[in-house]
């Protein structure tokens, strides 16, 4: 079966389809999630949220590109979401905390919890500092840089899946790990 006839199947809301659809991309999906987002949990809640979306929106699918490509992009959308929506709270309760409206903040810091069944124990200080730096980049650097750092995608596929130019992906890696450099500098003058 071609791309497009599997595409058609899918917009004709065929469950096997579907169930290939997620046979195909369930790991991939889940391990681009765990990239942007590193809890198990919430991982898999967003993937989950990705194929609901593929199911919704699979009719508005115009084959602009691969399947693949808009489903990364769809999956890097719902990532970036999910981290507003926990970068928001955070603001919040630090806000009510100042105001002195304060509810119990959460002291965790998300973003270096790092669940990633990948990551060794010993190597779990290393990388929450890594993942709190380049939670702490402007987004387009933050994406750009775990889609290919973290995740393993190339230029090419980043440029496609961002819509941007591969020169502006180019650039944007390029500030991205300026920044981060400057960032882990900073931080391990200070620590050391």
């Amino acid at each position: 079966m071609t791309e497009t006839e599997f595409i058609k199947e899918l917009q004709l809301k065929s469950t096997a389809a579907y169930s290939k659809l997620v046979d195909d991309f369930q790991q991939k999906v889940f391990g681009t999630c765990m990239s942007f987002v590193p809890n198990v949990e919430d991982a898999e809640d967003i993937a989950q949220d990705v194929f609901v979306e593929v199911f919704n929106s699979i009719s508005k699918f115009k084959g602009e590109s691969k399947l693949s490509t808009w489903i990364y992009r769809i999956t890097t959308n719902k990532c970036l979401e999910f981290i507003r929506k926990k970068n928001t709270k955070k603001r919040f309760a630090f806000m009510q905390s100042i105001t002195g409206n304060a509810i119990p903040i959460d002291k965790t810091n998300y973003f270096t919890e790092i669940n990633h069944p990948g990551i060794l124990l010993e190597n779990k200080e290393l990388n929450a500092t890594l993942f709190k730096a380049i939670n702490s980049l402007p987004e387009s650097q933050g994406v750009i840089f775990t889609l290919h750092k973290v995740d393993g995608k190339s230029y090419q596929e980043i440029a496609e899946i961002t819509n941007r130019t591969l020169s502006s992906v180019e650039s944007v890696m390029f500030r991205a790990k300026k920044n981060l450099q400057k960032l882990l500098e900073d931080y391990y003058k200070n620590e050391y």
